[in-house]
Order: C-alpha cells, then sequence, then structure tokens
C-alpha cells in the first residue's frame, strides 16, 4: 500500500483508478498505492468517487442496519483488508445519505448509531443495480489482487531489497554513479515483471 505506487509500471486501469492497499497489504493502514475514496493523499488515487462510495455503503445498510465501525469493517473484509475506508470519509457520507432520505437512524443498542435503509433508499438501489454490482465486484477485485501479490516470498523479497538499498546506499560517499546504477537495476526489473 502506500507501500508502493508506481506510476509509470502499472497501466491498466485497476491499478490506475482502483487500487489502495490498507494495513493488510504491503504497508500500513490508509497508506496505500492508491489513496482512500474521496482522498488524496501523497498522489494517489481515489479507490471510488463520492457517488459511488454513497452506493457502497447504502448497499451494505440496506443488507442490514449497519454502525459507522460496522461498514468500515465491511469494507476492509469484503476487500480482505487491502482498502479500508477512513472514519472521515465514512462519516460525511452517512449524513449526506441521511439528507438524501436514503437512510434513516436505527434502534441500537449503546451509543453507537445504526443505520438502516429508507423505502427510497432502496429502491434507489434497485434503480442503480448493474452500477451497484460492478462496484462490489471491484470490492472483490482488490480483495483477489491482495490475494495475489501479498504473500511471503514477495513480502521477504522485498525486504531484502529494502534491507539490502539501506546497506549499500545508506552510507556516507556513495558516489552519484552508484546511485543511479542502483535505479537504473530496479527500474529494469519492475519493467521486466511487467512484462510476465
Amino acid at each position: 500500500m502506500g507501500p508502493f505506487h508506481h506510476h509509470h509500471h502499472h497501466d491498466s486501469e485497476s491499478y490506475r483508478h482502483r487500487h489502495h492497499f490498507g494495513r493488510h497489504g504491503f504497508g500500513h493502514r490508509g497508506r496505500g498505492w492508491e489513496g482512500e475514496s474521496g482522498e488524496r493523499r501523497g498522489g494517489r488515487r481515489r479507490v471510488f468517487d463520492s457517488a459511488e462510495f454513497r452506493l457502497v455503503l447504502l448497499k451494505l445498510i440496506a443488507d442490514q442496519p449497519r454502525h459507522g465501525y460496522e461498514l468500515i469493517r465491511a469494507i476492509e473484509d469484503l476487500t480482505g483488508g487491502s482498502y479500508v475506508p477512513s472514519p472521515g470519509m465514512v462519516y460525511p457520507t452517512l449524513t449526506m445519505l441521511l439528507d438524501m432520505g436514503h437512510i434513516t437512524e436505527a434502534k441500537s443498542e449503546g451509543s453507537r448509531k445504526a443505520f438502516a435503509a429508507t423505502d427510497e433508499g432502496v429502491a434507489h438501489l434497485a434503480a442503480r443495480k448493474e452500477e451497484v454490482d460492478a462496484l462490489f465486484a471491484r470490492l472483490v477485485e482488490l480483495a483477489d489482487l491482495r490475494e495475489r501479490t501479498d504473500n511471503a516470498p514477495i513480502r521477504r523479497a522485498m525486504a531484502n531489497l529494502r534491507a539490502v538499498l539501506i546497506h549499500r546506499l545508506g552510507r556516507e560517499g556513495v558516489e552519484t554513479k552508484t546511485l543511479h546504477d542502483a535505479v537504473a537495476i530496479i527500474d529494469e526489473a519492475a519493467q521486466k515483471i511487467e512484462r510476465l
């Protein structure tokens, strides 16, 4: 996540527009290749635009009443941990859904507010069914991608590369040519992987 965003190595739409890797990916929570829905951090792109994210939350709430934290966990589970929306994205979106009349506060135990879909919200989902299905297919794609890329051998190889770079290039007096040579080797490796 955060962890790896190389704009010139990933040309597919899925890489450029969809993927954010959270705390279960190659880095820490909320610092993925791609930014969280509606957010741009460090040049990363969003997973969903605001309208798409509203549909995702509305569908999850229509499936069963949920509060904000449960929505975050549901999305994290659907993506295998590769995408974790921030509370700063979820709660304003819930407020907007309330204002639109698509959800309402539901009775819940404890201090957390749970939300349920209204008849209007359910009708809105039915009218946008194909789009909703495509959005949830995208969430599944994120989980599939993490499963393919976030495995032990890859983590070991990336950790080894990082350690070598720190050891070899972190010393004082390293020549500029050495730095350029290292960059060229990494770029060449990335290009070879892309062609696999």
